[in-house]
């Protein structure tokens, strides 16, 4: 057997759903009886969903009809996808592991579960969690506002990239979710999206490699704690999707080698790509028009699911954090040290230092979340009158491209600009910049 072909076997046995289910009931995570995930007849409904491009199996040929496979019943849900596999469990039913974001786009709860191993289940929510909106919308204004923001922008610009890339290749390659049953979906918000590479693997192997990158010789510290810091952070968010049934383990290790190729790629050039963004006269414009681009292109891979809304979130939010760098930057809003005082010092731990830090975080984070919620009130509706969608049912209305993207794009730009100019223009005026 040649090398190609073991590794074509391996690729198949990785990306099997047994193994997902495999690696939960080691963690302590398992169906309750008499739910779909726990039933005998697994394989027979896998073998049903064949109509459902994200789930694996065969269609009966009863259900083909005379003239060919059946086509998926998309009525109602993205990319035929038939949300909610496991039945509600009713007020009988086993309680849910916890509080699950649900998909406020297609109404999907998570399945009911047991877990015998709780400080896994945390650790596992947490993991995911880095990988998510919350996360973030904390870790990188923080960089921005009481770290460093050099580092803070250049990190979302290598963000942007990995995230934009890996969200395409998702909808090109088209690779469903693991089936279910056997696996145990724990998270559903992003149900809807198709599986391979894996997202959250790739910005949780992008974030601490870039982060020790650009930090370690601009820093004074140990590059032993980079070092410790890069495998756990990737490992853990890693594990945490497998752990929720919603990557294979062949989606996480793709994931991870994608995003070591994009970063060899791509990391020489940051630097010329921050530079342009802060000092070339008319890049906002071209900040601007470059990521609306991509994301019309983004639209066009598939049709509605969660992952177009949230590749215009991620390109809005590159292009709002570099126009607001380049604003700051000619105000002398946000100021690089000069190189002769490189590589930087820890400043002393006072009172005084995390009063003021946390004061920054308080006031932006207000500032952040007013023009997020304000900008979605004003979009959404104001997008549905301009292309006649009718705008009563908003999940439904989300699903067109004409508000989609524009809600998306222009929020998320606005909430990327006040991050880098009208907050730290703010923390000036107030005196705690």
């Amino acid at each position: 057997m040649s090398l190609g072909q073991r590794l074509a076997r391996l690729a198949v046995s990785l990306q099997e759903p047994q193994r997902v289910a495999s690696f939960q009931r080691l963690c302590g995570v398992e169906a309750p009886p008499g739910s779909p995930a726990a039933g005998e007849d697994a394989e027979s409904e896998v073998r049903g969903a064949a109509g459902d491009p994200r789930r694996r199996g065969r269609q009966p040929a009863a259900e083909r009809g005379p003239s060919g496979p059946a086509k998926p019943d998309c009525s109602g849900t993205p990319n035929g996808v038939r949300n909610g596999l496991a039945a509600d469990p009713g007020p009988g039913g086993p309680r849910r592991a916890g509080s699950l974001r649900r998909n406020s786009l297609t109404g999907e709860e998570g399945e009911p579960v047991r877990v015998s191993n709780w400080p896994l289940y945390y650790l596992f929510c947490f993991g995911t969690e880095l990988g998510n909106e919350l996360f973030y919308i904390l870790f990188f204004p923080f960089w921005i506002w009481n770290l460093d923001p050099f580092v803070g922008r250049r990190l979302v610009i290598i963000w942007v990239l990995v995230m934009y890339l890996g969200q395409c290749t998702k909808d090109i390659i088209r690779w469903p979710r693991p089936a279910s049953p056997p696996v145990v979906k724990l998270e559903v918000f992003y149900n809807s999206e198709y599986s391979m590479p894996s997202t959250h693997a790739m910005s949780g192997t992008a974030i601490p490699i870039a982060l020790v990158l650009l930090t370690y010789g601009r820093w004074q510290y140990p590059l032993i704690y980079g070092l410790i810091l890069i495998p756990c952070w990737s490992s853990l968010v890693c594990l945490s999707r497998v752990y929720m049934g919603m990557h294979s383990i062949l989606d996480v290790v793709a994931g991870f080698l994608y995003t070591i190729v994009i970063l060899v790629a791509l990391c020489p050039l940051v630097d010329l790509i921050d530079n342009f963004n802060q000092t070339y006269r008319y890049a906002p414009l071209i900040i601007i028009g470059f990521h609306l681009v991509l994301g019309i292109l983004s639209f066009t891979l598939d049709t509605w699911s969660t992952s177009r809304g949230d590749t215009a979130e991620i390109l809005g939010s590159g292009a709002g954090i570099a126009c607001g760098g380049h604003a700051a930057h000619n105000l002398g809003l946000l100021l690089d040290p000069p190189l002769p005082t490189l590589p930087l010092a820890s400043p002393p731990l006072t009172a005084a230092l995390v009063g003021k830090a946390v004061l920054r975080v308080a006031i932006g984070m207000a500032v952040v979340l007013m023009v997020r919620d304000t900008m979605k009130k004003v979009t959404i509706p104001l997008a549905c009158k301009l292309f006649s969608i009718p705008c009563e049912d908003v999940r439904r209305a989300r699903q067109h491209m004409e508000v989609e993207l524009p809600y998306r794009y222009i929020t998320y730009g606005m909430v990327g600009f006040s991050i880098t100019f009208l907050v730290p223009y703010i923390f000036s005026f107030v005196g705690i910049s």
